[in-house]
């Protein structure tokens, strides 16, 4: 039995992390069990992914040119947390216990993976932290060899700033994301964050 279009969206979905064939084909086999509305509605979400694009200040997700984080004329202008990723972003938002800024990284330093510091979103950073609103830098990069190893780094490169550098504590479990943290580990490894 040849179903180009089952085949198709079997393999799109394939493409997914951790999504392997049977699952993509589980996938499709509950969408066509979706009634028409709703797999309308399904579609049209999947082709507005093509309006997101990178905040030109912060580097995370957003549909307009600046997110709604960087707009915010509420938050904490003069403290800025460094995360590698925008999922890591969102999971400090959930927690509700910082309303500074951000910075995203887009990755870590990761010499097994051939990322190098040219890969990654720093020379942005810089750029912020030369106009002078910054006081205090978070690096909130994740607990393991790659967000160490990237922390160590822009912590030697921030030294030249006249700001606080900081760390997340180690109340993260080593190894961890930040994305699977729970909201009252990630407020304590803020609230107990340590010079660098």
């Amino acid at each position: 039995m040849e179903l180009k279009s089952f085949d198709r969206l079997v393999e799109s979905l394939s493409k997914l992390p951790s999504v392997g064939r049977k699952s993509a084909e589980r996938m499709v086999y509950a969408m066509l069990n979706m009634d028409e509305e709703d797999l309308k509605e399904f579609s049209e979400s999947v082709l507005g992914l093509s309006r997101i694009h990178r905040c030109s200040i912060c580097g995370t997700y957003t549909e307009e040119d600046i997110c709604d984080v960087c707009k915010d004329d509420n938050r904490d202008k003069t403290t800025l947390m460094v995360v590698s990723y925008p999922k890591d972003m969102l999971a400090f938002e959930k927690s509700e216990g910082y309303d500074g800024l951000y910075h995203i990284l887009n990755g870590a330093i990761s010499t097994s993976k051939g990322i190098g510091i040219e890969d990654l979103n720093i020379e942005s950073l810089f750029q912020r932290l030369d106009k002078g609103d910054i006081k205090e830098v978070i690096l909130a990069t994740n607990p393991n060899v790659d967000g160490e190893t990237t922390a160590l780094y822009l912590s030697k490169k921030l030294e030249k700033y006249d700001i606080n550098i900081t760390r997340l504590a180690y109340g993260l479990q080593i190894g961890s994301a930040l994305d699977y943290t729970d909201s009252l580990t990630l407020n304590k490894a803020l609230q107990g964050r340590h010079k660098m």
